[in-house]
């Protein structure tokens, strides 16, 4: 008996492990407004439904590092859903807070931007296999706002 069951949770967890799912890639981080408050850049992330239907996307957490220190984390509000058989792209909004530009100084140097590293966590809900995260990394150099995008 305990043989039958063990070839059952082999099948079941082969299937699982087939099962296609969705894919994402951060395709782009532009600088997006200056407030108050900070600064928001907006990461792209395309993302790719294979099925018919569409999936709720349950959340989308980010972590924004430069010189290995982390700049900004939190969670994207109401990221919605993905239409099926469709290709979307989220835009994720990073909020850096003031204070901590003006600390990356030494980072910025004479071409005005900085060196990042965005990673972000996609969780999606598939249909009875439930919650999966999608881990996304991206590196790049993104600028910082000038006068002219303040005013």
């Amino acid at each position: 008996m305990s043989e039958l069951i063990g070839k059952a949770k082999n099948y079941v967890a082969e299937k699982v492990a087939n099962i296609k799912k969705p894919e994402a890639t951060v395709d782009d981080v532009d600088f997006k407004k200056v407030s108050r408050e900070g600064v928001t850049y907006s990461a792209k992330v395309s993302v790719s439904n294979p099925y018919g239907t569409s999936l709720p996307i349950c959340e989308v957490s980010y972590t924004l590092k430069s010189d290995g220190r982390v700049i900004a984390s939190g969670n994207m509000e109401d990221p919605g859903s993905l239409p099926g058989n469709q290709t979307t792209v989220l835009e994720v909004p990073v909020k850096v807070l003031h204070s901590v530009v003006v600390s990356l100084v030494k980072d910025i140097g004479a071409d005005w931007d900085i060196d990042y590293q965005l990673d972000l966590g996609l969780v999606i809900d598939l249909p009875v296999i439930g919650d999966i995260t999608i881990p996304l990394s991206k590196k790049g150099e993104i600028k910082l706002p000038s006068l002219s995008d303040v005013f």
